[in-house]
């Protein structure tokens, strides 16, 4: 079964700093909890195949800092996991990629907020219902059948707050 691992962006810095939201980047809180999150979720074993990121300068730093504690995990860009990004697009092209792996498939998604908590719920329930929260370097995992259909058949197997990781 291949596994999904939501991800939120560190801390950013304030929205009104930035005239264009998307070249604003983590704060110094956030890198520095960002780094401790991913440091403590490599020592507890977890590992990725490939992680997966926003476009945006705040997730692509948190990609980095993950990047830079895994290893030789390979990162790429995805514009569907934007604020704008949609649903069905980004899971046609995770589903490629997916079939492309071991059955045993470890995908990190890093973006934002309500998209990856809405999408995490897609994929549980068939519909986003507005119950899950992740917090800003929190993390879900979800587990998802190995055939299609993944939307409503997915199984949440982890949701933690940063908080419980540093």
């Amino acid at each position: 079964m291949p596994s999904l691992y939501l991800i939120r962006h560190g801390i950013a810095e304030e929205r009104g700093n930035y005239e264009d939201d998307t070249q604003r980047p983590l704060n110094d809180e956030g890198r520095k909890k960002t780094k401790q999150v991913a440091k403590r979720l490599y020592d507890l074993g977890l590992r990725f195949d490939l992680l997966q990121t926003s476009p945006l300068v705040r997730a692509q730093q948190t990609s980095d800092i993950f990047a830079d504690v895994f290893g030789d995990c390979p990162v790429q860009r995805s514009p569907e996991l934007a604020p704008e990004g949609n649903f069905e697009t980004w899971l046609n092209g995770i589903t490629e990629w997916v079939s492309q792996q071991p059955a045993k498939a470890s995908l990190g998604i890093i973006g934002h907020e309500p998209n990856l908590t809405a999408w995490a719920e897609m994929l549980i329930w068939g519909e986003s219902k507005g119950v899950l929260v992740l917090k800003k370097a929190g993390i879900i995992g979800i587990s998802l059948p190995e055939t299609q259909p993944w939307t409503g058949n997915g199984v949440l197997f982890l949701s933690i707050p940063p908080k419980l990781l540093i």
